[in-house]
């Protein structure tokens, strides 16, 4: 048929062209409210992850190359590690008051005065049920503190 294209014709998606689809397209669908309600089973996490898996296979000439070397080539980082950097985010914008929120309903702040450390370290309380060690107010605080001294500035 004239003029007729066939898919197979057009070259692939180089690198640059991926990432601009797939953060806009894919991403974003991943990770919609993802500090609300972030998934804390292991099945749910290799779910997620297996999405972006699939979709950096889809370049030409990654195919067989490991995950995170796919990752390092194409400046990615995997969606766990995107999810504790977009929590240590919001709790840096609560504490700082740069979202409208009663910081005290989510945090208490630590009374302990460590030589090491940084002045916005939280409390963190004691949780019976594991459910709850998943709220953001809980799951979050372990690694903010361990933030370097200079977080607060």
């Amino acid at each position: 048929m004239a003029g007729s294209t066939d898919i197979s014709d057009h070259s692939s998606l180089n690198a640059d062209e991926f990432k601009i689809l797939y953060k806009i397209y894919v991403r974003p669908h991943m990770e919609f409210c993802i500090q609300a309600w972030s998934p804390y089973l292991q099945k749910d996490i290799r779910y997620l992850e297996k999405i972006q898996r699939r979709a950096t296979k889809m370049l030409h000439g990654l195919k067989n190359i490991a995950y995170d070397d796919r990752l390092e080539i194409l400046g990615l980082l995997s969606l766990e590690k995107r999810r504790l950097r977009g929590d240590l985010i919001e709790v840096f914008e609560i504490l700082t008051d740069r979202e409208i929120i009663d910081k005290q309903q989510f945090f208490t702040p630590s009374l302990c005065s460590h030589l090491r450390g940084h002045s916005l370290e939280l409390l963190k309380p004691r949780s019976s049920r594991q459910v709850r060690q998943n709220f953001f107010s809980q799951r979050v605080i372990d690694e903010w503190n361990k933030l370097p001294s200079d977080i607060d500035t």
